[in-house]
């Protein structure tokens, strides 16, 4: 039954309106290959109970030949910053540890009234604050690529998603939704060999994603392949009540045609010099170049392009980060919700003991640093510059595609860093360089997807990113399928 686990959503959902193969197969095989792969870390809450329920039900309808969508009987993951009712949701933190929500996020209510199965709740940097997935309470999640060359170290699966890409990638799911801040679902998904979409700021509801940024959060979408990408994400998108920042516009399903109807003729590509930074590797820098000319070969046309405002997005991105994460963390305060310090002491005492405790020392880092940028005597020197600078980084985007309708880029810098070497760093060092190409788009808000091209040397994926304007996610995910039919990736799950 493993092979169902490589197979794509939409084949899995054939083969269950047919009758060769039950929900309970499917779902079985999956909670198999989470057992399988506990070593990885990619689960916090596996949900076994609940998804046992959801499959029978969905058995039920396929045997009347009603499925609800393609997603019915399929198991899908949450990163576990999404709220699910009477499911805890930790954000990777002592904080939330114990933290039932009495309701569902959005998204994960949407996907439950698809049909999907929600197998379980995956790893994250504790509050989603890291690109590596090294800084929750649960514990890494380790990459599943390269595993065996290296017994005694691992390499990172990325952040703050890692614990959903990890859960796609070995097949424990067929698709996972992760947050996506600055990069944390692109990114985890370049350095486990995935597809990661960004939708358009406020194309996917908010809604029970507990914030870490608000004017940046998006939820992000991981799976093996576009299709499969497109299935999930014309499920959870759409206007949302509950929602101010959501997208009023009625959602329109997106259908991309098979690969082989698929042209890039007339695509305009643009190609930002800014990318080509210092700390890019050779080997990624190769995979950028044969992908931008095998576009060019295929009759597209390509540009180079310039951004002269990227190199400031890593340090704009700094100060808004930690001015909203001071201004979320504030309502962890041992009254309502989550941990409390258990000493009878005063309000104050309170307040100060249990934040202490409660997270760990890189949240704190960043509720410290952005009180600092919010005293009065610096708002107008960091906040307000701040915000300036990210308009400017916006103009560049909004001046590029005027010439192009595309851009290509690297997703990381590198492909997946041993843990022992990323650890080296501090977690802000490590944000700065690991989404220095993924962080600008979530400032503009515009859509980005990640694709996995290749393999490097050490047999780790190498990645390229897409970026488009405003709600272009139908030629966005169109390009990317094209660019995915022509590479052919080797996805892991069909070796494990």
């Amino acid at each position: 039954m493993d092979k169902i686990l490589t197979n794509s959503i939409q084949s899995v959902s054939k083969h269950l309106l047919q009758g060769n193969i039950t929900t309970r197969e499917v779902l079985n095989s999956s909670l198999e290959r989470i057992e399988k792969t506990k070593n990885l870390n990619a689960f916090i809450t596996v949900t076994k109970q609940t998804a046992v329920e959801s499959s029978q039900n969905s058995d039920v309808r396929y045997k009347m030949k009603k499925p609800k969508s393609v997603l019915d009987g399929i198991p899908i993951a949450v990163k576990d910053n999404f709220c699910t009712k009477y499911i805890r949701t930790t954000c990777g933190s002592k904080m939330l540890q114990n933290f039932v929500p009495p309701y569902n996020a959005t998204v994960c209510q949407r996907l439950l009234d698809a049909g999907a199965t929600l197998v379980g709740k995956t790893n994250l940097d504790e509050f989603a604050m890291g690109s590596g997935t090294v800084d929750s309470l649960f514990g890494a999640t380790k990459n599943v690529w390269n595993l065996e060359n290296d017994s005694n170290d691992f390499h990172i699966s990325g952040g703050s998603s890692g614990g959903a890409a990890v859960a796609v990638a070995t097949g424990s799911c067929f698709g996972a939704f992760g947050s996506d801040t600055g990069g944390s679902t692109r990114n985890p998904a370049a350095y486990c060999g995935l597809v990661g979409l960004k939708p358009t700021y406020g194309l996917i509801s908010r809604f029970g994603l507990i914030p870490l940024v608000n004017s940046l959060d998006v939820p992000g979408i991981l799976t093996r392949t576009v299709d499969d990408c497109v299935s999930l994400l014309n499920v959870t998108a759409g206007p949302d009540c509950n929602d101010s920042t959501c997208i009023s516009k009625p959602y329109r399903s997106i259908r991309i045609p098979p690969a082989a109807q698929l042209s890039v003729k007339n695509l305009k590509i643009g190609i930002p010099r800014e990318y080509a930074c210092e700390n890019l590797e050779d080997e990624v820098l190769q995979t950028w170049n044969e992908v931008a000319s095998l576009l060019e070969e295929s009759g597209a046309t390509l540009k180079e392009v310039s951004m002269p405002h990227t190199e400031l997005s890593i340090v704009c991105y700094s100060i808004l980060n930690q001015c909203e994460v001071a201004s979320n963390m504030a309502r962890y305060d041992g009254i309502q919700y989550g941990y409390r310090a258990d000493e009878n002491s005063s309000t104050e005492q309170l307040y100060a003991k249990t934040r202490s405790r409660g997270f760990n020392s890189v949240v704190k880092h960043r509720i410290l640093t952005g009180n600092y940028f919010l005293l009065t005597r610096n708002y107008e020197k960091y906040f307000e510059k701040a915000l300036k600078v990210r308009r400017l980084i916006a103009n560049d985007f909004d001046n590029v595609f005027e010439e192009v309708q595309m851009l290509l880029t690297p997703t990381t810098l590198t492909c997946a860093p041993l843990h022992s070497k990323f650890i080296q760093k501090s977690n802000s060092e490590q944000c700065s360089q690991q989404d220095f190409c993924t962080q600008p788009a979530n400032m503009a808000g515009i859509p980005a997807i990640s694709i996995p091209i290749k393999l490097s040397k050490n047999g780790l994926p190498l990645s390229l990113q897409l970026m488009g304007r405003n709600l272009s996610e139908p030629t966005l995910l169109a390009l990317a399928k094209f660019i995915e039919d022509k590479v052919k990736f080797p996805h892991i799950v069909e070796k494990l």
